[in-house]
């Protein structure tokens, strides 16, 4: 596997953590700026949390995984 655990849980590059939610990697790392998902890892390796990726795709952020965060719509 190309993640790392932790006593937390799972954390997946960027590109997993893309394929899990069915986005782009850019969106991840545009979540990640915003601080909608938290950035582990190095400077050059970013890794997230599976947990964290799954709560957000149940919506329990209260948002869809691919919704936008443009108010009013």
């Amino acid at each position: 596997m190309n993640g790392e655990h932790t006593a937390r849980g799972t954390r997946v590059p960027t590109s997993l953590a893309a394929l899990a939610l069915g986005v782009r990697e850019g969106t991840i790392r545009q979540w990640a700026r915003r601080g909608r998902i938290t950035r582990y890892g190095t400077r050059r390796q970013a890794l997230y949390d599976l947990n964290e990726l799954a709560a957000l795709a149940a919506g329990e952020d209260g948002m869809t995984a691919a919704s936008p965060r443009t108010p009013g719509v």
